[in-house]
């Protein structure tokens, strides 16, 4: 969590070096606390792709002040600069997480994992498992360009062109 735990890649990497980098050795993707860190969790998957399984669909703002900033002091949720919102309502690019994901043909879990300082938990829910849905990529069976290798037609295309 924010300047804790294991969800920045430096200390990742000192914990897989304590363990050998041990196969089993795995991520948790949560982008909510990397926007809390101020970290590139865009990049961070291009980094450690291979080893996050499960990704926490969570969203979060930070928005630091004169007074607060990473380290928000004892404040309440709500009054917090960086705080948890329901999906879509805070300041992480899923668009871009769920593209870079599917480049890495991520085969784990995308679990909501819901907590917001504003909105309602079942709005949350309800509204966090259709932006899900929504964001999930399907992936196309063939490049976009396929139709260049389906051959032709010499008579067909005599004719369209005229000659």
């Amino acid at each position: 969590h924010p300047g804790e735990d294991l969800h920045d890649g430096i200390t990742f990497e000192m914990f897989l070096d304590k363990v050998n980098h041990h196969k089993r050795a795995n991520l948790l993707y949560d982008p909510s606390h990397f926007v809390l860190q101020c970290l590139d969790y865009l990049e961070y998957i291009d980094l450690y792709h291979e080893r996050i399984k499960m990704f926490h669909v969570k969203d979060a703002e930070f928005n630091p002040t004169g007074r607060q900033g990473v380290y928000g002091g004892y404040q309440n949720w709500i009054d917090r600069a960086g705080r948890f919102r329901s999906l879509g309502d805070g300041q992480v690019d899923f668009k871009g997480i769920f593209s870079k994901l599917t480049q890495y043909d991520f085969k784990g879990w995308a679990v909501l994992e819901w907590e917001c300082a504003l909105k309602h938990p079942e709005d949350g829910a309800r509204e966090g498992a259709e932006f899900i849905k929504n964001h999930i990529i399907r992936v196309t069976e063939r490049a976009f360009d396929d139709f260049a290798a389906s051959g032709s037609d010499d008579a067909f295309n005599r004719k369209t062109l005229g000659i």
